[in-house]
């Protein structure tokens, strides 16, 4: 299963909208089509947006109609804009985009046939490293899952999030491979149901028991101590191990550090911002507050009513027990082990 996919000159993706009832998929032929699905959450992941703004790339390169390469840059420049603008909050979508432009300016590239041939395969590329590192991901993570375990995940972090396994889906994907046999807690994770609807799917599918629980509920389960390891998925890292996570998150965090629940956040270092110092310093963001009041075109409550819907937590370092990486499990200091493997300088917060 691919999340988001080149396919027959076109970007095909699963229609994540539509899941657990359907599988559907949208083949997309027009880069603002791709744009268009990314704002409306028809992919969702900051994995998974980044590498569908690659190929709208790709594929904004073969729509255009401009024979020469400036006016072929031309036109890149302004489908990146337009990509960037369907999530300005995503890092990776930022960093694939800049990462195409700069591919399309290569000076080894002599024509717009070659420019095109060229941002397709960067395209590809990005797909293949994000599926290798998720896959080390899972690798990694798989040495914190113990047999008889009932682990709590919130949130999806799975192949839905990414191009085809996830990060701290994956690595009960790879647990389950291995053998080891654990239970999952899914909480429904509100307003949008990325556990209930899109984590449970994953998981069903891939032969994974687990019971979807109201996210009101996951304390109720660490004070019995029937929860052993919190897992989830981590959009976006600061310099210092801080990280935003799909709402509900930072309440976790607290519940689990309350009840001596190990906590763990997993990501690729590209979701790593190592300009921000800190947690205050990525992008929150807030989302249609429709999804709270009619998810799904069904409404709860009067429409008058007023609502606020913050898109993403900030969990402090401080809660985490780790972070699984491609490049391993890393502990505190989570700020010099990051600036290590980043090969960036470390940054201090001013006193």
């Amino acid at each position: 299963m691919r999340t988001v996919e080149w396919h027959e000159g076109r970007v095909r993706l699963i229609d994540q909208r539509r899941l657990p009832w359907t599988v559907a998929y949208l083949e997309l032929g027009d880069y603002r089509e791709v744009a268009q699905a990314i704002s409306e959450g028809a992919v969702r992941g900051a994995q998974a947006i980044g590498v569908a703004g690659a190929f709208g790339m790709a594929l904004a390169a073969q729509q255009a109609t401009p024979l020469d390469i400036g006016g072929l840059l031309e036109y890149l420049d302004v489908a990146a804009v337009i990509l960037q603008k369907a999530d300005a909050t995503s890092r990776h979508l930022t960093l694939y985009l800049a990462r195409m432009q700069r591919r399309a300016r290569d000076e080894t590239l002599g024509n717009v046939r070659e420019i095109k041939f060229a941002l397709l395969a960067e395209a590809q590329q990005i797909a293949a490293e994000d599926h290798a590192a998720c896959q080390r991901i899972g690798k990694h993570g798989a040495a914190l899952i113990r047999n008889g375990d009932t682990i709590l995940h919130h949130g999806s972090g799975g192949g839905l999030n990414a191009v085809a396994y996830g990060t701290s889906l994956g690595i009960l994907r790879t647990s389950h491979a291995l053998g080891r046999r654990f239970h999952v807690l899914v909480p429904e994770s509100r307003p949008l149901l990325e556990g209930a609807n899109l984590a449970a799917w994953e998981l069903h599918e891939a032969g994974i028991p687990f019971e979807i629980i109201p996210d009101s509920a996951a304390g109720y389960y660490m004070r019995r101590s029937e929860v052993k390891l919190v897992l989830i998925g981590a959009s976006r890292l600061a310099a210092n191990g801080d990280f935003t996570a799909c709402i509900g998150a930072y309440s976790l965090a607290v519940l689990a550090r309350d009840n001596r629940v190990p906590f763990y956040a997993a990501a690729p270092l590209s979701s790593v911002d190592p300009q921000a110092l800190n947690g205050d310093q990525l992008p929150q963001g807030v989302r249609d507050s429709r999804e709270v009041y009619a998810p799904f075109g069904t409404s709860l409550f009067p429409e008058g009513y007023p609502v606020r819907n913050p898109a993403y937590d900030v969990v402090p370092q401080r809660y985490l027990g780790g972070i699984v990486t491609e490049r391993g499990v890393l502990y505190p200091s989570f700020k010099d082990r990051l600036a290590e493997l980043l090969n960036v300088p470390v940054l201090t917060e001013p006193s």
